[in-house]
């Protein structure tokens, strides 16, 4: 099964790379007065889904936070990144998560299985699943430059606005959630 998905999970990455070129070559080669405004909307959606999708998949796939280097996963300023948090109200993303996907114990415990030894695999994850968040919300910032040239404003607002809920929010939550596991971890030492 480990084999299959070290083929299928990129396969499926490449073909949302696919998928989002040509979504932007249609933008590109269109002007936004010919969308309507639903569509544009759409397409936003589709565009950070898209995104979101290609580092989702290659990171169930392989272990993708090692292409950051070691010291982007440390905390430097816990205290900066608990106001951050605070003031875009991060907690009550991480309640939302926990009603709509994490309230089961069993996703819980692919995670976390509630033993030290389970921390381990726990910070892995944390640090996946914000490599994945972190290179989407870069890569749609970098196509929401695109189409501010070619004048998709409503596009990319509706972007930046999923951009920051989809990928900003788990980044600043997996940060949290490693500082919190820094305390525990040494205090059993």
């Amino acid at each position: 099964m480990k084999i299959l998905k070290k083929i299928i999970f990129p396969i499926l990455s490449l073909f949302l790379i696919f998928r989002t070129k040509e979504l932007i070559e249609l933008l590109i080669s269109t002007q936004p007065k010919e969308h309507l405004f639903g569509f544009q909307l759409f397409y936003s959606f589709l565009i950070t889904l898209f995104i979101t999708g290609i580092f989702a998949f290659i990171g169930f796939a392989y272990p993708t936070n090692k292409l950051l280097p070691y010291r982007y996963y440390n905390i430097k300023n816990p205290v900066t990144l608990k106001k951050v948090s605070r003031t875009l109200g991060v907690k009550y993303f991480q309640i939302l998560l926990m009603l709509a996907f994490w309230g089961s114990k069993k996703n819980r415990k692919k995670y976390f299985d509630g033993t030290k030894s389970g921390l381990k695999n726990f910070i892995y994850q944390t640090k996946q699943s914000e490599f994945g968040h972190f290179g989407a919300f870069i890569g749609i910032i970098t196509i929401s430059i695109i189409l501010i040239f070619h004048g998709y404003y409503n596009i990319v607002i509706a972007m930046t606005i999923i951009n920051i809920i989809g990928n900003l929010y788990p980044i600043l939550l997996q940060r949290l959630h490693r500082e919190r596991i820094s305390k525990v971890i040494k205090d059993s030492i």
